[in-house]
């Protein structure tokens, strides 16, 4: 574990914070973790980063505290010293520490160690059903880091990173609100938001996070449900078209600004043989036609038609099984099987990613930005 270092971009702000401050380099890297450290009251959450597995590696970069379910501290894990916590049929073990559930708390703000990456704030391992979920709590601005560059590439504007920050924050507040877990608020995957500890954090993250820190935005004086998307392919989608829900006025379709994106458009082929391997039960596939559409041309149904019978297959579990980038796509025959051209990726409700890119290039601020993909929201300030 000590072999995995710090990321990237603190050993390069380090090195650059060295040759600023030189002797006194360290007197200067406090300095720097003050100013951008957000200004407000802390909100913890939750983050569930393993789920229902028999063992996992845990670790601190400083001493760290280890308590059991109570809170009561039963010794000390030292720094930089990785060990495997496992279910024992009735708990946990860690080292000589046992329990249904244990805590590990990083003395002197150091980062936890979870699985194969570095986390912020404290780790609680929970034992259910004879396995172990590994869970990070920790604070709200501190999550969003990670999470801004996981999901949007840290190099691009800044009021679009910003955008994200926001968009990110309102999300993660409102599935924490719906939550109906004891043990976490979100999981850590694309299901929720790409959460990847310190290893997606950057410089450029962190001034988005704070220079929005706690602002959401809200409908009705709730939370709303911020989703978002890579492109929509010039137009996103009204919600009910897309998840079969009552209409919700800040997820109606927007026209969108991600042409000329990198998947604005694309093209996938299959040969006959791959679909009829991935599509079985119909023989080999001799038209493949969609039946029915939302407004913006995404694909509800599509009919399979093969030599031996003909299958309706709903659009997203195509989507899910060919591995295409969106629903929105036509499809032709070729000589030698079928080629799908389509425009977007993802469900495209809510924030266009890729039209916020875009949109920031051309001067648009933040709050602009996530106004057009959240029509009626408001910007507020968590209190």
């Amino acid at each position: 574990m000590a072999s995995k270092g710090f990321p990237i971009f603190i050993v390069a702000m380090l090195k650059s914070i060295i040759v600023l401050g030189g002797r006194h380099w360290w007197l200067s890297f406090l300095l720097w973790m003050v100013l951008i450290a957000p200004v407000q009251a802390a909100i913890e959450l939750r983050v569930a980063v393993e789920q229902g597995v028999k063992q996992v590696t845990l670790g601190s970069s400083t001493t760290a505290i280890v308590r059991d379910g109570t809170g009561q501290a039963v010794g000390n894990l030292n720094a930089m010293a990785g060990m495997t916590a496992e279910t024992n049929g009735s708990g946990i073990k860690l080292g000589q520490w046992q329990g249904k559930s244990l805590w590990i708390e990083p003395k002197d703000n150091g980062y936890v160690w979870i699985g194969d990456r570095w986390y912020r704030g404290r780790t609680r391992l929970v034992s259910s059903d004879k396995k172990l979920t590994a869970v990070n709590h920790v604070d709200l601005e501190h999550y969003l880091y990670s999470v801004i560059g996981a999901e949007m590439s840290p190099s691009w504007p800044i009021e679009a990173l910003k955008a994200q920050a926001v968009a990110a924050r309102s999300y993660v507040l409102h599935q924490r609100s719906k939550s109906k877990s004891d043990i976490y608020d979100v999981g850590d995957t694309q299901r929720w938001q790409v959460y990847k500890g310190l290893n997606s954090e950057t410089v450029s993250t962190h001034q988005a996070v704070n220079a929005t820190a706690g602002q959401i935005m809200t409908y009705g004086n709730k939370v709303i449900l911020a989703v978002f998307h890579a492109a929509s392919g010039g137009h996103t989608e009204n919600v009910e078209d897309i998840w079969w829900s009552e209409p919700i006025p800040y997820l109606q379709g927007v026209p969108d600004y991600d042409q000329g994106t990198p998947v604005y458009q694309w093209t996938k082929t299959f040969s006959a043989s791959q679909l009829s391997q991935k599509i079985p039960g119909v023989g080999n596939i001799i038209a493949m036609t969609p039946v029915e559409r939302t407004p913006r041309g995404r694909v509800i149904t599509l009919q399979v038609e093969g030599s031996s019978s003909t299958k309706t297959i709903k659009g997203k579990e195509l989507r899910k099984i060919l591995a295409l980038k969106s629903r929105l796509f036509t499809v032709s025959k070729t000589e030698n099987g079928f080629q799908f051209n389509g425009r977007g990726y993802g469900h495209g409700l809510g924030l266009s990613q890729w039209g916020a890119y875009n949109l920031a290039r051309r001067g648009s601020n933040y709050l602009q930005i996530l106004s057009h993909y959240y029509s009626s929201a408001k910007l507020a300030q968590i209190d």
